[in-house]
This record gives structure tokens, sequence and C-alpha cells, in this order.
């Protein structure tokens, strides 16, 4: 059975800004904690105590704070050795982590952000999971906007977000062949309209650039099946919407879904891609983000989670560019603490090899993007000698320059965990030496962080970052903090209950 992972921990007694085990994203299935996550959370919670304790504080209020950060990085050092540039000093005192990380030194720009705005995940209710034995109850309110406003920028230091697509068709004509508007356009869990709507909103309330917003359409997703082909007509209706009412920013690609039911999926370098590069191309989207990896979202279509189809696309169109999300890293059902797919003695994770691959054989292509959202998360809980090869490799490859920053929250509730584990992460040594992987230099951090996609979708950083301090939403952010506001430090993806 599937428990909430801050449901867990309220049964345990756990406090812990820093997941102390990989959480679920519902795009597979939890892992069981190991010894070595479950001695990372005993650690926290003995450290946090004693710290807490010698500073007069309760233990709630010191690990909401960035003393509790703090800690966690420690524990995870002692444990697995150094990965975090962190001092005991930073879990005593709020000024030393101030001024080794002061707030504002990156500009981040997260560009993978979900909300579902209370539409159940039908994941968990599909005849496959309750095939596996796993009862799944919704949490609405977790996923929804107001939450999502809150955690993404109250609760963090997000500079800017890209509202990132789930697979949906939305409705063309209603019952009374008139063309719907809003909710009335249905298209699953989080649509093209409802991403619009919500970015404007944000923007709105801020009176500044905050939020930007992908659209769902792709080639299966308005099909002619007397033809066995896209219906042209319908998809480019569904396209001109989506760039010229909804304002998108990038298309959301998911080549193993089919919510057109086409009876299939499509890969990046077929006919039906090559069209739709076409028709967006003349309409000035150049743009592609595309979920790679974590394949058993479809039992019959995963295969098409594999990125290989990359290369023949990436270089067939050297005027589009393609950020590759989750680094293509594969999870199969059955694969314990990922050991399944990841070879310890190369540092390779079956997927992720093949689009480092593809760098290595066109090292001249410079249109692909690796994109890290559940995919640094989830291996620096895993294991941060995991991290170090899947940063390192990226790096490595494909250059600081093209790596793109995202979380993949709200599953992991906020991302500011994930952010101060970035700025505190580097590549050991050992690891460096035997790799030939670089250290990651605070250049690098800033590329990777938002300086990246900044330049992917033609945002001004210096302009941006300008406005924040004066914007709304920072002063709601402020005055949210004033009244005694504690982040939350409970994560709304999936563990097992029994652990």
């Amino acid at each position: 059975m599937w428990i909430r992972k801050g449901d867990r921990d309220i049964r345990k007694g756990v406090d812990s800004p820093v997941p102390t085990q990989v959480v679920s994203n519902e795009e597979f299935i939890p892992r069981p904690q190991n010894p070595r996550q479950r001695q990372v959370e005993h650690l926290i919670g003995e450290m946090s105590a004693s710290y807490s304790k010698k500073l007069g504080m309760d233990r709630r209020s010191f690990m909401a704070s960035s003393m509790g950060l703090a800690t966690c990085f420690l524990a995870m050092n002692r444990v697995y050795g150094k990965a975090f540039e962190v001092e005991e000093a930073e879990a005593l005192e709020p000024a030393a982590t101030e001024e080794k990380w002061p707030k504002g030194d990156f500009f981040v720009m997260d560009v993978q952000a979900h909300f579902t705005n209370g539409f159940a995940l039908n994941f968990r209710n599909n005849e496959f999971m309750k095939n596996m034995g796993f009862q799944l109850q919704n949490d609405r309110a977790a996923y929804g906007f107001q939450n999502f406003v809150k955690e993404m920028f109250f609760d963090s230091d997000t500079d800017m977000i890209v509202i990132s697509g789930v697979p949906g068709r939305e409705l063309l004509r209603d019952a009374a062949g008139a063309v719907p508007e809003g909710a009335a356009r249905q298209g699953g869990i989080l649509p093209s309209w409802l991403m619009s709507q919500a970015a404007k909103q944000i923007n709105e309330i801020s009176g500044s650039t905050r939020a930007l917003a992908q659209g769902n359409l792709a080639p299966n997703h308005y099909w002619d099946k007397a033809t066995n082909k896209p219906d042209k007509v319908q998809t480019l209706e569904q396209m001109d919407r989506e760039m010229k009412q909804y304002g998108i920013n990038s298309w959301k690609w998911y080549c193993h879904a089919d919510p057109g039911r086409s009876g299939g999926g499509f890969q990046l370098d077929d006919d039906n891609s090559a069209w739709f590069y076409e028709e967006s191309r003349k309409r000035g989207l150049r743009l592609f983000s595309v979920h790679k990896g974590y394949s058993y979202q479809s039992r019959t279509l995963g295969h098409l989670a594999d990125p290989k189809d990359v290369e023949k696309a990436a270089l067939s169109n050297p005027d589009l560019n393609f950020v590759i999300y989750h680094s293509a890293i594969k999870h199969g059902v059955s694969e314990p603490d990922f050991k399944a797919n990841y070879d310890a003695t190369t540092g390779d994770f079956t997927w992720h090899k093949t689009l480092m691959d593809i760098k290595a054989r066109n090292p001249k292509m410079t249109n692909v993007y690796p994109e890290i959202g559940s995919f640094f998360g989830v291996l620096v809980i895993a294991d941060p000698r995991m991290a170090m090869h899947g940063i390192g490799k990226n790096i490595q490859h494909y250059g600081a320059d093209h790596v793109i920053w995202g979380t993949d929250c709200l599953w992991w509730g906020s991302p500011q965990w994930v952010i101060d584990a970035f700025k505190r992460f580097q590549i050991s040594d050992e690891m460096c030496e035997k790799f030939g992987y670089k250290k990651i230099s605070n250049d690098d951090k800033a590329r990777i962080f938002g300086l990246n996609a900044a330049r992917l979708y033609g945002i001004d950083v210096k302009k941006k970052r300008h406005a924040l301090p004066g914007d709304a939403l920072t002063r709601l952010k402020l005055a949210y903090l004033d009244r005694g506001g504690l982040r939350s430090n409970g994560a709304y993806g999936w563990v097992r209950a029994d652990d």
C-alpha cells in the first residue's frame, strides 16, 4: 500500500525538510527506504533534537529554518561522505548560512512545476495499480493551485517557473457544436488552458513575469481513424489556439502517451512529428520540452520514452531546441535502490547513457538540453554518489551551459530543499579523478539554476531580477513570513506504508 510521504512522517514523528527516502512522483512505484536512508533519518532526528535544545527552540521551528536544512546535509555527509558544502556552525546560527549562501545569489528558473487544481490523478485508480494491490486516495488540496503558489514562491527561492504539462486532449466542440472555453474544454489533469490561466494569474498578482506555460498539443492528439493519420485540420486549430490565445512558451510532449486514442504513441523523428515541427516553426515556436525516461507510465507504449529518437530529430532540425526532461533516466517497476538500471562500475544509468552517447557521437550538436527534474533530487536522496555521476555526466557531455533546472514539484513539496541541496552539492575529488568529471563552479550552478532556461525562453534575467523585490508576490511572501509563516516540510509524493 502507498501513503503520502508527509503523512508517513507525521505518524513516525519525522520532521525533515529533505526527504529521507525516494518519493514517487507517480511515474514509478515507491521503493522501500534503504538502510542508509534510515540512518540519515535517525541522525537528522538525533542531531536536530540536540541543536534545537541547545538553542532553546522547539524542534518544529528549528527544522523549518535554514538551520534545519543544514542539519540534514550534515547528517547526509556523515552517512555518504562529503557531498555537500556545509559547516556545523550553520546548524547553530542562521547568520552563518546567510553569510555563506545569501538569498538571491542565483536566478532560479524551474521549468518543471506541476499542480492539478482539483483533478484526481487517474494513475492511482487505473487497473494496473489496482492489480498491484495499491489502494490510493487522492489529496486534491495538496496539489491545488493555491498550495502550488505557496510552495513554489512563498516557501522557496524560485524566481520564475514554467508550468509544465501533463498529457491531455482538449475538446474542440461540445455536443451542440459550439467551441467550448475554459473548464468546458476538459483536457485531463493539467490541460493547456489551465496552465495558461494559472500563469496569467500569477503574473497579474505579481505585476511582473513570474510564470510561463507549456502547451500539451502533440502529433497524435487529434486522430483521423479512417486514414490512421493525424487530423491536420483539428491539430492546427488547437495549435493556433494554444499559441495565439493561451500564449504558450513551449510544447510539452510525451511520446508514450495517447490521449487522442490513435492506437499508438509517436517518435520525435517520425513523419508526423516532422509535419508538426514545420507548422510550429511557421508560427514562431521552436522550443520542445520532451518527457523521456520513467517509462512504465505506459504498459504498452513505455518503450517510446527511450531517448534514442532525439538524435535524428535534433540533427534534422538544428533551428529547434529540445529539452529532455528527467535527463531520460529510466526507472522500472522492480528496481530496488535503482540498481537494476544502474552500473556502479561506470556510473551509467539506462537510457541516460543513450542520451549521453548521442552527444558523444555528435559533439557539434547544440540544440539538446538535459533537464534534471526528478533526476538530481531522486539521485541525491538515493545516494549522493549517483547524483555525482548523473550531474557529472550531463556536464561532461553537454556542458554546464546546456543543463536545465527543474524540480518536478509539487510532487516533492516545496522545492527549497532541492535548491539548497544543489547550491551545496559538489562532485568529490575521487570521482573527478576516476571518471573525468569537473568540479561544479558557482558559474556552472548559475547557468544550471536559471541562466540556461532564461536563454531558451528569451527571458531578460537582469530585468526580472531587478523587478522581483518590488513586485506584489514578493510583498505577499514577506507578509506571510512576518505573520510567522513556516515552510511545510511535507512531501506530497508517495512512499510505501510499511516503511
